[in-house]
């Protein structure tokens, strides 16, 4: 049986200063042992490209919490449908375009009498600061397709979230940020992805990892789920590792 692992970025393989290296060995245990391993992740599809370059990783992969499945063309051969093919992706698209979100949030902020600003408002430098990330991951993180990530500098949570509705948007609370969403979610994407597995291999083991509440659903919908606490992320990957190994 194959496994496949749906895996988070930030707090479940990256570490707090955006490092892999503590478990990168462990990445490359399972590569070698056939393993595929799906980022599934709030990060857009510039950033997830980079770290998927970085660790040679050449599976599919979910971006900005499930707004998108990014298939290298052919992985799973020509009889699918897709909302777009392009030469490096076949791509299933759950989200709507960045500037539908940008106009939405636009909204959000003239309704709900707080102070919020968004990726979009800010300088790559900017983004830099405030999130740890270097000017070249900021200046990836910045090239979103479906999502606004945002934080609440002055007001109520309530209030954004009631102004969210009333746009019939959703908000994810990530590790750092809010994120303004279409109606997707990580669970969806990971779903559809299991069957185009199921459907090419047959019979498989999914596994799933991740460190915060927009990561919930995603674990529901995999066979053995594994939540990183604290400082165990290097503990939850060697039990990962085990459980690959059978």
């Amino acid at each position: 049986m194959r496994t496949i692992i749906f895996a988070d970025l930030d707090g479940t393989i990256l570490e707090e200063n955006y490092s892999f290296h503590e478990i990168k060995p462990t990445i490359m245990r399972l590569l070698s042992l056939n393993v595929a391993i799906v980022f599934c992740s709030s990060k857009t599809r510039s950033e997830i490209e980079f770290y998927r370059k970085e660790m040679d990783i050449n599976d599919p992969f979910i971006s900005e919490n499930g707004a998108a499945i990014f298939v290298p063309s052919d992985y799973f051969g020509q009889n699918q449908s897709y909302a777009k093919r392009t030469k490096p992706y076949d791509i299933i698209e759950l989200g709507v375009p960045y500037s539908a979100i940008r106009m939405a949030f636009e909204k959000v902020r003239e309704n709900c009498g707080c102070e919020i600003v968004g990726f979009g408002d800010m300088t790559a430098k900017e983004l830099a600061e405030n999130s740890g990330l270097t000017i070249d991951l900021a200046i990836l993180a910045k090239q979103r397709e479906y999502t606004e990530p945002f934080r609440i500098k002055e007001g109520q949570e309530e209030k954004v979230f009631d102004a969210i509705r009333k746009e019939h948007l959703s908000c994810i609370k990530g590790g750092k940020y809010y994120h303004l969403t279409w109606n997707h979610d990580k669970a969806k994407a990971t779903i559809i992805l299991k069957n185009l597995y199921a459907q090419k291999l047959g019979e498989l083991v999914t596994i799933g990892v991740g460190d915060q509440l927009n990561d919930l659903e995603m674990l529901q919908v995999v066979d053995k789920p594994f939540l990183v606490r604290g400082n165990k992320l290097l503990l939850v990957w060697e039990n990962i590792l085990k459980t690959a190994l059978g």
